[in-house]
């Protein structure tokens, strides 16, 4: 007998034996798939309030995936291979251009699927204009926007999240896009961004109730992404622009501090993702406090077990208790 000739023919038989194991393995993973999702299929959503949109429109039917780890900030998100991969093979991107540049160059080179815009199809607001008034002083404002350096915001305030109507919009639209991926579902996806918009009409009712009679509408945060919250009678004044990485001016920290004596402004709100440095300093020397104000711009450790609904209903319990309402 030849034992080398038997030897390899007895290992390439076990080689075929289980790479056939593991494609019975693989293929049984990808039918329980298909069953647990309806279509087996993937969106890829950019960063947190576009996962909470698109996973409750498309129900069981898609699977969702954040393009953006938890805990991590989402405007200077750079995409690993794992993401990557993750956006190149979803049939869906929700993303919002402008706001992740990272996000923005994976979609134009990488995705196959198709891709949905939020700037497209939500109406953004330009950042001082969310209620027709101008920031405390539009020299430092224009300052504190420049200085969001390698963020191509445009001229239109990106955190559209902060009303809960355009979040509504954007299901509108999502199960629009569904729809046309998958037109077998397309009650279901109507019907869950119907469910979708109740809730957050809930919400949206909820706010303008409870911040209508308040002591003080003046607001101070650590960045710009809550004007859209204006819409309630808040005035937002931001220490920071658009990017929460970009840092005030000593003028813009002086004429905040005399807005909050000014105003008897008791709260200065920092937020979960970014260094409470300077809101806990300018708290400090204008004799206020200081807490937290989550943007929802993405979960993190402490806040894992909450969802979109849950975290803007803890801001607006801290923004009543700050104003006065």
């Amino acid at each position: 007998m030849n034992l080398p000739a038997a030897r390899s023919r007895a290992t390439t038989a076990a080689l075929v034996s289980a790479s056939a194991l593991i494609l019975a393995g693989c293929a049984a993973f990808s039918d329980d798939a298909g069953s647990d999702s309806g279509t087996g299929g993937q969106v890829a959503a950019a960063f947190y309030p576009l996962q909470y949109v698109a996973e409750r429109v498309a129900g069981e039917f898609y699977d969702v995936e954040n393009l953006t780890p938890a805990g991590k900030e989402s405007h200077d998100l750079e995409l690993t291979i794992k993401e990557t991969a993750v956006l190149s093979k979803a049939d869906l991107v929700v993303f919002e251009k402008g706001y992740q540049p990272g996000v923005d160059e994976a979609v134009e080179q990488n995705a196959t699927g198709e891709t949905l815009d939020v700037a497209e199809v939500v109406e953004l607001l330009p950042p001082a204009e969310h209620d027709g008034e101008e920031h405390h002083d539009d020299e430092h404002a224009e300052e504190e926007h420049a200085a969001d350096d390698g963020h191509d915001h445009g001229d239109l305030d990106p955190h559209f999240w902060q009303d809960p109507v355009r979040m509504a919009d954007l299901g509108d639209a999502v199960a629009e896009k569904l729809a046309e991926l998958n037109p077998d579902h397309q009650a279901d996806y109507t019907k869950n961004a119907k469910a979708l918009r109740s809730d957050l009409e809930t919400l949206d009712g909820e706010y303008t109730e409870g911040l209508k009679s308040c002591e003080r509408d003046v607001v101070v945060v650590s960045h710009d992404a809550f004007g859209y919250l204006a819409k309630y009678g808040l005035h937002l004044e931001p220490i920071a622009g658009l990017s929460p990485d970009a840092e005030p001016t000593p003028a813009g920290l002086a004429d905040l501090q005399h807005l909050i004596e000014e105003e008897g402004v008791t709260t200065v709100f920092y937020e979960t993702l970014v260094s409470p440095k300077f809101a806990q300093t300018l708290a400090d020397d204008a004799g206020a406090e200081a807490a937290v104000l989550d943007p929802v711009e993405g979960l993190t450790d402490d806040t894992a077990g909450e969802d979109y609904l849950s975290l803007m209903r803890s801001n607006l319990a801290a923004l009543e208790k700050a104003n006065g309402c």
